[in-house]
């Protein structure tokens, strides 16, 4: 069976109502944004005051996260574990979420929140990530998959300029 494909918006739906403090990062900010790439995980960096951590676990809670864990053993997140700046890789009912505490060179949310925009995607009020933060991102990271996505990334940057590259 193959399957079930990763249903993002249904994650950020869950966020949402829990009054989660994130920007959305990586993939999915590109594609809101118009980037024509595949992602497979919905990357979001999250505020990391206790009442904003409490939030995030109780949304984690209602979609059943538990770290992605090769062993098969079911793990869930803890507050200590979102109080750091590090990566929390999740499966989730609507699929794959990595909680990040921080992102490139240690920026957290308060750091990102002035290079992130607040879109409207159906009925939701997201913060994503802008397209130029994103890109150099990628360019910090220098991952082979980040560095296959960046000619893509560029080129929707200058299309949403109104040029061309």
């Amino acid at each position: 069976m193959a399957p079930t494909p990763p249903r993002f918006r249904d994650a950020l739906l869950v966020l949402a109502r829990h009054d989660v403090e994130f920007i959305v990062v990586g993939g999915v900010a590109a594609v809101l944004q118009g980037a024509p790439i595949a992602t497979f995980d919905l990357d979001v960096v999250h505020r990391r005051t206790p009442e904003n951590i409490a939030r995030a676990l109780a949304a984690l809670a209602a979609m059943h996260a538990r770290y992605r864990d090769l062993t098969g053993r079911v793990l869930t997140p803890t507050a200590t574990a979102l109080a750091t700046p590090g990566h929390q890789l999740l499966l989730t009912d609507h699929g794959p979420l990595d909680v990040l505490g921080a992102i490139g060179n240690g920026l957290g949310y308060d750091d990102l929140v002035g290079d992130s925009t607040t879109m409207d995607v159906g009925q939701l009020q997201l913060r994503v990530l802008d397209l130029a933060t994103v890109i150099a991102l990628k360019e910090q990271l220098g991952r082979d998959k980040d560095r296959a996505a960046l000619a893509v990334l560029r080129q929707t940057l200058a299309l949403r300029r109104g040029g061309s590259q």
